[in-house]
């Protein structure tokens, strides 16, 4: 805890130094002595303003309701879009991404829009300075890696795993980076609460763990709140190039696992307490092309409070990795190919007492295949891709195939998802909600 708050105190000191300059040559100073030429001055020119986004009109449907009948198909909500509303001056910029849904669940509530993001970045000389409502992206992988821990996950709808950003639950924050040289940075991150990665608890993307819990009486289930300052976060990363063909990242982050430690009493009706187990990540990343490979690799260390691995309310420390490439395959084939696995460690102390261990009959490893091929055709506007995500342990995988055709700022698709595997796992269970979808989508 006592490296929490140093890491604490060095991001207020660098957000709180800058803000204290309130003329020209203050703004000098903060230079850093790297130059007046990285120091825009003020120009006296209103911020530019910019507004983009996207809109989108698809139908979808689950192949089980069509089965039975019109009178239990529902093709969804068409409308759907985003909103990006960005102001950039000489010294800073101001960022508000909007969501747009009907019917959108957002925190247990419905509603037409809500803040995606909404943040801003400033700059002073070499150092720059985000704060607010943020999405980020840590370690080298593709997507899902083991050093992306900044903002989990919403399986909330398990219809569009396509993009990871989508998936990103915003957070607040505190973001500050000093480049170091042409090829070095130092990024330091405060977050002064907590979110768990998003589950739906009822309907049919709920898994069966949580379907069974909304089954209780009410009462039953005890959460933390976790916006006191006992959830705060922080984390520190340092990112460079080794002779101009590696790229390498070393971090460290305190925070919380965002998987739920559920424990139940034996009382009836029974008492569900969830919890967040506070826990320590030493983590290393490497990219770099070789022999016409895009290679990408991830290790981390997650300690936890369990080092004896016999406390059962508490998820032993871990070993995670990643490792993964692109590359061009014949006749304009392109491939793309990741495994992710985290390893427990201490596992011969798991399970001596299976009543209230949580990880008792759980697998030691939990590893994930993530692979896709694409081929584009008629000048690159017409593109077919299947991508498919494999649970080695649970034989349970998602496979998606995608058929996208893109004129200028307008594309149309035509995509789906078929379920298939062991109910044990997590896509196996939803093999009743196989889907397709078609889209229209205007970019501008």
């Amino acid at each position: 805890m006592k490296f929490l708050y140093m890491i604490m105190a060095c991001l207020l000191w660098t957000v709180t130094l800058p803000l204290a300059a309130q003329d020209e040559s203050a703004a000098q100073d903060l230079s850093f002595g790297f130059g007046e030429d990285l120091v825009s001055g003020g120009s006296g020119r209103g911020p530019a303003v910019s507004i983009g986004g996207e809109v989108k009109a698809s139908v979808s449907g689950f192949v089980d309701d069509f089965r039975d009948g019109a009178d239990h198909t529902r093709l969804g909500n068409i409308f759907s879009g985003r909103l990006t509303f960005t102001a950039e001056g000489s010294r800073a910029a101001a960022v508000i991404n909007l969501k747009l849904a009907p019917g959108l669940i957002y925190y247990d509530e419905k509603s037409p829009v809500y803040l995606d993001e909404a943040y801003i970045s400033a700059w002073f000389g070499r150092l720059d300075i985000e704060g607010g409502l943020r999405k980020l992206t840590w370690g080298k992988a593709d997507s899902m890696g083991p050093l992306d821990v900044i903002n989990p996950l919403d399986y909330s709808d398990l219809s569009d795993l396509s993009d990871l950003m989508n998936l990103k639950i915003p957070r607040p924050l505190i973001h500050a980076s000093l480049h170091l040289g042409r090829f070095s940075k130092l990024e330091g991150v405060f977050v002064p609460n907590f979110e768990p990665v998003r589950f739906a608890e009822s309907g049919r993307w709920a898994p069966e763990q949580f379907a069974s819990l909304s089954q209780l009486p009410p009462g039953s289930i005890v959460r933390p709140d976790t916006t006191s300052l006992n959830y705060t976060q922080a984390g520190l990363r340092f990112t460079t190039t080794i002779g101009g063909a590696a790229d390498i990242g070393l971090q460290y982050y305190y925070g919380r696992l965002t998987t739920p430690a559920v424990t139940m009493t034996a009382a009836m009706p029974p008492v569900v307490t969830f919890a967040y187990n506070p826990y320590h990540q030493i983590g290393l990343d490497w990219a770099m092309v070789l022999a016409g490979f895009n290679l990408r690799a991830e290790i981390a260390a997650n300690i936890t409070g369990d080092l004896k691995g016999s406390d059962g309310a508490v998820y032993n420390p871990s070993l995670a990795w990643s490792l993964g490439f692109d590359r061009g395959l014949v006749w304009g084939i392109k491939t793309n190919l990741q495994c992710n696995e985290t390893i427990r460690l201490l596992d011969s102390e798991v399970g001596g007492n299976a009543q209230t261990d949580i990880e008792a009959g759980t697998d030691i490893t939990a590893t994930r295949i993530t692979a896709s091929l694409s081929k584009k055709f008629l000048r690159d506007e017409l593109e077919i891709k299947a991508s498919v995500i494999w649970e080695i342990e649970s034989g349970a995988a998602l496979v998606m195939p995608t058929l996208t055709w893109t004129k200028d700022d307008v594309a149309v698709e035509l995509s789906g998802g078929i379920f298939v595997g062991d109910t044990g796992g997590l896509f196996g269970q939803f093999h009743d909600n196989s889907f397709v979808k078609a889209a229209i989508t205007y970019t501008f």
